[in-house]
């Protein structure tokens, strides 16, 4: 399919202009460590009280534990699925975030399609029920059966130059359907203000891997590839970060359409995810139905101007189960280093279960709730404190600096007891699903969903020991 000519030509204008996005400073949260540390210690997480979380500890048999709430999970659904639009929306959970299949059975009962990272996600929500026309796949690493795969249904996303010309080479001259995944040369994660420098949770701009970089779409490199091999691109993709700046976020989207002017067989563009989820107190979630505005009106632009009605693409992940999620540990010990040191609290749990403030120094709520697990019981007193975790390794922290993974800092929490439960909020996202299981050899945690009449359910068994090591292999007699 050849490109336009003029599109060609309005999209280097548009190249040479990009770098004009100025970087977005992003909201500090040391404001709400601020405010973590000045108001009371609540007397129930975010919303486990201590006698649902004792309801949760029973189900699982033990701690730790991963907890999802029915309610939240329903919610966030809600939001997305309004996500304001001009021409049909079509919304796909980022499944990497929280893969069990309770959610992605919940989630494909709502209407919502999935947001695959490998072809082992894929086959993994075939799986649990996901019909293949309901996936899309956006990978760093083109699976060896993506020809299966498209021949099934799943719809793929060239996320580099080699990766769609491997795509063409198996799908010659039959004008086969391909999305078209675009690095617009800008970032926004929210670990960093840039939005061109390297951030671990920036997935855009120069310092990036992720998608064909928008100088080679813009310089007739895709289009002569696309016309090679006779492909037909249905979909132009783009994703810039975990944690974005709405800002730069809209800014990018506006963008993105111009790269959907290349070729007339665009039907979709899709913006991906990575919406502000706000988990501690005093910081901002993203309101979609006010981001999505400016954006649906972009598309009725692009109408105009092209004559072609553009359906939206989300990707959310962490704003659907972020906050619908939380972990769910017994302090095991408490020991104090002086008058000069620091009191740690050390969980059941760390970065086996929950990774994210070790990897970014990112910041969780968390409660501490009596052993009783009753109301009742909870204390009034508080203590400044450090929380680690239970893995032999220095950086098993989970009260780290905002943004330092490397550096520790005190939490106000209820004074804590071994035995105390301790609730760790905001862990739907990438907790379950990114966590260090089986480091040190401890099994992967259990999952339980309480549904929205207060009952728990499990929907993951802890692992056994013996799953740890069971696909190891002895070597033959005499080789040492």
């Amino acid at each position: 399919m050849k490109a336009s000519t003029s599109s060609l030509a309005v999209l280097l204008a548009l190249a040479s202009s990009i770098d004009a996005f100025a970087p977005i400073a992003i909201k500090s949260a040391s404001s709400s460590i601020t405010a973590l540390r000045a108001e009371a210690p609540p007397a129930s997480s975010n919303w486990l009280t201590p006698e649902l979380a004792q309801s949760c500890i029973d189900t699982a048999a033990g701690t730790p534990l991963y907890a999802y709430s029915l309610d939240t999970l329903a919610k966030s659904a809600d939001d997305c699925l309004a996500f304001p639009n001009a021409y049909g929306l079509t919304v796909r959970y980022a499944m990497k975030s929280s893969p069990n299949g309770s959610i992605l059975k919940y989630f494909l009962k709502r209407g919502i399609c999935i947001d695959a990272s490998s072809g082992f996600e894929v086959r993994r929500a075939m799986d649990m029920g996901v019909p293949a026309e309901k996936i899309s796949l956006s990978s760093q690493e083109l699976p060896e059966d993506f020809a299966e795969l498209v021949k099934m249904g799943v719809k793929i996303n060239a996320c580099s130059v080699s990766q769609l010309e491997r795509f063409g080479q198996a799908f010659p001259n039959c004008s086969q359907k391909v999305g078209i995944r675009v690095n617009p040369g800008v970032g926004s994660g929210g670990f960093s203000s840039s939005a061109t420098g390297f951030s671990k949770t920036n997935v855009g701009g120069p310092a990036s891997s992720f998608g064909i970089w928008h100088e080679t779409v813009t310089d007739g490199t895709v289009p002569a590839i696309v016309e090679k091999y006779g492909l037909e691109p249905e979909r132009i993709h783009t994703h810039i970060g975990s944690g974005s700046d709405p800002a730069i976020w809209q800014s990018v989207a506006k963008t993105s359409l111009s790269f959907c002017a290349i070729w007339d067989t665009v039907t979709a563009l899709n913006l991906g995810g990575g919406y502000k989820v706000g988990r501690n107190p005093g910081e901002e979630t993203t309101d979609l139905s006010t981001i999505g505005v400016p954006v649906a009106d972009a598309f009725r632009e692009f109408a105009k101007e092209h004559g072609r009605e553009l359906k939206l693409e989300i990707e959310p992940g962490t704003y659907l189960v972020a906050n619908a999620g939380a972990l769910v540990t017994k302090i095991q010990d408490k020991v104090s280093t002086g008058d000069e040191g620091h009191i740690f609290l050390k969980m059941d749990a760390g970065m086996t279960d929950v990774l994210r403030p070790s990897l970014y120094g990112a910041i969780h709520p968390i409660t501490i709730l009596p052993a009783s697990g009753k109301s009742a019981d909870v204390g009034t007193s508080t203590e400044s404190v450090v929380v680690v975790g239970h893995c032999c390794e220095s950086g098993d922290l989970m009260t780290p600096k905002p943004g330092e993974p490397e550096a520790l800092e005190e939490r106000a929490l209820r004074t804590a007891e071994i035995g105390d439960i301790a609730v760790m909020d905001g862990c739907g996202a990438y907790c379950s699903g990114m966590s260090t299981k089986n480091y040190n050899s401890f099994p992967e945690a259990p999952e339980v969903l309480v549904d929205t009449e207060g009952k728990v359910h499990l929907i993951r068994e802890r692992q056994s020991l013996k799953k740890i090591y069971e696909n190891e292999c002895d070597v033959p007699t005499g080789v040492f």
